[in-house]
């Protein structure tokens, strides 16, 4: 008599570990995209705050602080002024009799500066301020320095800059990288919108780099017709090589800057969808 086929438990039960390692994983790639990308802007606003913001709040105390000092009635007019139950508590605090009214102004003066201070913690719209001021004033500056006037001064203040020994390398050098990086005037223009692909560093070996702009003039007599390429370093491409390469010899690449960026970023395992030579098999879920 033929007995019916049992089939055996142990092939069809679910490796608990499997699955949940499976499923994280699948989470974690859906969740640290978005949680990195918080945590960089998060990490940037906090560093705009502490060394840019900051200083400014900072000076702008300091400066409404000297004010009240300056400026006695001031609190009577802004409501900065302790009552007379908070006078008597001061005046305990710092060792007087609660009716010695002799050191009356530095103690108003020192509540007020707790009082200006306190503002910058309490409000989030106050610790602005610094931000605030700082972009305004690089606005202002670049309207001063598109004038005449303007322009006359700072070249006044750069010749200064420039006068003395140490600070004269210093800024030369800071200077030349931020008019590469700012400069919009002509073939000063950087052009780094054009994804090469070139053969660095030897024939048969292809890399993937950005052009940004024609060979220098005492190269190209030897060189012929050539540009310059950025050839950038995994895993952080802001640094690299920057070669001279014969125009012929360059492969343009259909791809964007950011892709090419990505592609550097991760060694080449993410690569652009319309360079990818088969398609990704799609994976089967349970």
């Amino acid at each position: 008599m033929h007995k019916p086929e049992i089939r055996s438990m142990s092939a069809t039960r679910i490796n608990p570990v499997g699955h949940f390692r499976r499923f994280f994983l699948r989470g974690l790639a859906v969740v640290l995209p978005a949680t990195l990308t918080l945590w960089v802007l998060v990490q940037a606003y906090l560093w705009v705050d502490r060394s840019i913001a900051e200083p400014i709040n900072s000076g702008i105390r300091y400066g409404i602080i000297r004010l009240y000092g300056n400026w006695p009635t001031l609190g009577d007019m802004t409501g900065v002024i302790p009552t007379s139950e908070e006078m008597i508590e001061l005046r305990l605090a710092d060792g007087l009799p609660s009716d010695d009214v002799s050191n009356d102004r530095q103690l108003i003066f020192d509540y007020q500066a707790v009082v200006v201070n306190s503002w910058w913690t309490d409000y989030f719209l106050v610790r602005m301020i610094g931000l605030v001021v700082a972009i305004a004033a690089v606005y202002f500056a670049g309207r001063l320095v598109g004038g005449l006037v303007g322009r006359w001064a700072y070249r006044g203040f750069e010749r200064f800059l420039t006068s003395i020994p140490v600070i004269k390398k210093i800024y030369s050098w800071i200077k030349q990288i931020v008019d590469f990086l700012f400069s919009n005037q002509g073939k000063k223009q950087m052009k780094f919108n054009r994804v090469v692909a070139v053969e660095y560093p030897r024939r048969g070996i292809w890399s993937v780099g950005f052009q940004t702009g024609e060979a220098m003039k005492s190269i190209v007599p030897k060189s012929g017709d050539s540009v310059t390429v950025f050839i950038p370093s995994s895993p952080t491409p802001f640094t690299g090589y920057t070669v001279t390469i014969p125009r012929a010899d360059l492969i343009e690449l259909p791809i964007s800057v950011e892709e090419a960026i990505g592609f550097a970023i991760s060694a080449g395992v993410l690569r652009p969808p319309s360079q990818s030579l088969s398609a990704s098999p799609e994976t089967s879920e349970d």
